[in-house]
């Protein structure tokens, strides 16, 4: 594990790339109301690890279980779906198809929404992107491409075949001259950290988050300063193989990553999305980076408690055993309340 104080914290990162791109949206009012108008919504539970708090040697920990969220099985359910939601209200996604990549969840997302408004969806997926996966997507509806041999190559894919045909591209990362939707699908993510702001019964000291492009990071971390303000430390967890936002405060510049395949499979993205770093480099405190060892024997642990995730969607618990005797660093004693965020189920 290495841990890197975030020196940008309650001021942000003055970058070119950065200035062009919108702060992450902290009020989840419009997003809750928008979401209750889905027949599939429904509260996740926010589980009280009480035996698991004793092992760290915190007071308490708090795991947002998003392991049924919408029968997809993960957060990315509230993303691209709720962009499809958005442009329904406006009577504009009937007859669009939505094109995009994916090697898990944020396909499902976008597959699901398409096929709730009337949309058609389009999912391009690289070679190694098992075929159950496939079929998952083409039983909701979507249409199946394979392109390239990793996820960079089929998200070239997608995007090319969005600008030829006049397709719609829903990713959820942003870059130069990309950044309108993925920031309507971060609001999606919103709900998440606003349902655990009404479950949990006191104030976290900690939030430990993990991240990808940094999308649920940011959305949630946005949204806890809104309520919370600067009392809780934010923790960012990202894999050793893919550090982009933690290389990217090093650097103080977005910065793209090179590295092996990580077992975090949907945390192994090579390059942030830039209204992620915006957002997290003036609101998460710490940016922390762990081993492939080291998620997949946090995984197995909080399976023992009940916690059956991938080594994706445990990463902040993973993180959070991980820690052992720098816990100091992070602020952590015995009278932390932690909250994490176990992002998908086990077998996605």
């Amino acid at each position: 594990m290495e841990i890197q104080k975030n020196p940008f914290r309650g001021t942000g990162m003055l970058h070119s790339d950065l200035d062009a791109m919108p702060w992450p949206v902290a009020d989840a009012s419009a997003t809750q109301a928008l979401l209750v108008r889905c027949p599939r919504a429904a509260l996740t539970p926010l589980v009280a690890a009480s035996d698991l708090a004793e092992h760290c040697s915190v007071a308490r920990i708090f795991v947002k279980d998003e392991r049924t969220r919408m029968g997809l099985g993960s957060f990315k359910a509230l993303g691209a779906a709720h962009v499809i939601a958005k442009d329904a209200l406006a009577n504009a996604s009937a007859g669009k198809t939505y094109v995009t990549a994916s090697a898990g969840n944020h396909g499902l997302s976008v597959a699901a929404g398409a096929a709730a408004f009337g949309a058609q969806a389009r999912i391009y997926i690289a070679n190694s992107v098992p075929e159950s996966f496939a079929k998952r997507l083409r039983d909701i509806g979507a249409e199946v491409v394979r392109a390239g041999e990793v996820y960079e190559e089929s998200m070239a894919a997608a995007a090319k075949a969005a600008q030829s045909e006049g397709l719609v591209l829903l990713s959820d990362s942003s870059w130069p001259g990309y950044s309108d939707i993925p920031h309507v699908l971060m609001e999606g993510y919103l709900s998440l950290m606003a349902e655990a702001v009404t479950q949990i019964p006191t104030a976290p000291t900690h939030i430990f988050l993990q991240a990808g492009v940094g999308g649920l990071a940011a959305a949630c971390a946005a949204h806890a300063r809104l309520v919370w303000g600067d009392g809780p430390k934010i923790i960012v967890v990202e894999p050793d193989a893919a550090p982009a936002l933690a290389q990217s405060i090093a650097n103080a510049a977005p910065t793209a990553t090179r590295g092996p395949v990580s077992v975090m499979g949907r945390l192994d993205c090579k390059e942030p999305s830039l209204i992620a770093l915006k957002g997290l480099a003036r609101d998460a405190d710490f940016f922390v980076t762990i081993s492939e060892h080291e998620a997949e024997a946090g995984t197995d642990f909080v399976a023992g408690y009940g916690l059956q995730s991938s080594p994706s969607g445990a990463a902040g618990l993973a993180a959070l055993l991980a820690v052992d005797q720098q816990m100091d660093t992070l602020g952590l004693s015995k009278e932390s309340v932690v909250l994490s965020v176990l992002s998908e189920e086990a077998a996605t």
